[in-house]
């Protein structure tokens, strides 16, 4: 038993010693026996976490993130309000945008971007001065117009004239007329000093004007009871008002992507009533056109106005066009249902744009046939023929097609004040006097 008193009295002496030491770290001490006195009650990680708050808060001129791993980085997920409360801080697009700082410099580098874009893409329409905007280059323009020539011709592949065939040569040296008389309105920006278009001096030198046209068409004296003036898209008024509006703010109309063309005319045998002309100068003209117009000027008069559409860059507009009305459609799906923003959409959208620029080309075509020493009265009884030809010449047309009728577009173009100037330039052509700069 001796063996047995002696560890007893030795295991007594060392925890008497043990009592009469003070421990070297207060702070460890008085963590561990929170440790030891609520472990019982709380789970491991909230004594864990009150030993670390502990450790940080007593410890002086210890900053806090300096010992705690656990609220390194906080800074990124927290915030503190003025007075001392935490808070979460919202991470992703929401969170940044509650930031009345960063929704100002979107606002403000969005609208900068935004007139950049507009403003640096503007561009004046020969002739009628009208501005409109076109997010298409001139390189993808020229190279979609030559894309889809390429196909067409291998789609049309045994179809295509020759070169020394008749009908192909008769066309051909139309269409050089009429881009001869494009690239003489070109020359210079000369414009009309009379708003009222053509003077009465010129016209008295020879008889004729717009209203024998009218007469021809029988319709004299009934153009102001048949269609609306206060109707702008069926109304030529927007086109002397862009004129006058070009002429006070000085425009110069862009021409660039006429500069270079390597203009191109195939004559394909296939019995549609049809001509059109590509970006880039490529002029198709189908031979069922020419079994129901036989006359030079008659295919003059279709050759200049899709000469027109090129010369104002309607297929990069529409293009452009098409762009933002699928933007609007986007947002309005979310408050309509489809098939009404779709109706809609092509009612007082799509089919408007596309019979305005019909009569822009219409105006433009009918001052290159001029130019080119084709009689311009003759266009508005091709157009009336046509309207009659392709069928579905009705008033329901001017409203919800592509193309206003073919009676309409003739009335339009039988007024005096473009025919006077149509005529002016023809009688100028036809005594030898060569007009430069009418477009």
């Amino acid at each position: 038993m001796s063996w047995y008193r002696r560890g007893k009295i030795t295991f007594a002496a060392f925890r008497s010693l043990a009592s009469r030491v003070k421990p070297k770290n207060p702070i460890l001490q008085s963590g561990y026996s929170n440790l030891c006195s609520k472990g019982a009650t709380i789970n491991g990680s909230s004594s864990f976490s009150s030993i670390s708050h502990r450790l940080v808060t007593r410890v002086p001129g210890v900053t806090r993130n300096a010992h705690n791993p656990f609220v390194v980085g906080s800074k990124r997920s927290y915030y503190v309000d003025p007075r001392n409360v935490q808070h979460f801080r919202p991470r992703g697009p929401k969170g940044w945008f509650q930031n009345p700082r960063h929704v100002f410099i979107a606002v403000v580098v969005g609208s900068g971007v935004l007139i950049t874009v507009y403003f640096g893409n503007l561009e004046t329409v020969p002739y009628t001065k009208r501005s409109h905007l076109i997010l298409l280059s001139r390189a993808m323009e020229m190279k979609l117009g030559e894309s889809q020539f390429e196909q067409m011709k291998a789609g049309f592949k045994g179809k295509i004239l020759p070169a020394i065939h008749p009908e192909s040569v008769r066309v051909r040296m139309i269409a050089q007329d009429i881009i001869d008389a494009l690239q003489r309105g070109l020359r210079k920006d000369m414009v009309w000093s009379d708003m009222g278009y053509a003077s009465e001096h010129a016209m008295a030198s020879e008889g004729g004007d717009g209203s024998e046209v009218l007469s021809a068409l029988g319709s004299e004296g009934k153009v102001e009871g048949s269609w609306s003036r206060e109707d702008e898209i069926l109304d030529d008024r927007w086109v002397q008002q862009s004129r006058r509006k070009g002429q006070e703010k000085g425009s110069q109309p862009d021409t660039s992507h006429l500069d270079g063309l390597n203009w191109e005319v195939l004559v394909v045998n296939e019995p549609v009533v049809n001509a059109f002309c590509l970006p880039g100068g490529k002029i198709v003209v189908f031979t069922g056109l020419l079994e129901h117009f036989k006359s030079d000027v008659e295919i003059a008069t279709i050759i200049g106005h899709e000469v027109g559409h090129a010369v104002a860059r309607h297929s990069a507009e529409g293009i452009t066009k098409n762009l933002w009305f699928a933007i609007l459609q986007v947002v309005l799906y979310q408050f309509v249902t489809p098939d009404i923003v779709n109706t809609m959409s092509a009612l007082f959208l799509r089919l408007p744009f596309s019979r305005r620029m019909e009569m822009e080309a219409d105006y433009i075509g009918l001052l290159l046939i001029a130019s080119a020493g084709y009689d311009p009265r003759v266009a508005p009884k091709v157009y009336e023929k046509l309207g009659k030809v392709t069928g579905g010449d009705s008033s329901a047309q001017d409203y919800l097609s592509t193309h206003p009728s073919g009676r309409k577009r003739a009335e339009l173009l039988a007024q005096a004040k473009i025919m006077e100037e149509a005529l002016t330039l023809y009688r100028d052509v036809r005594s030898g006097r060569g007009v430069e700069g009418f477009l």
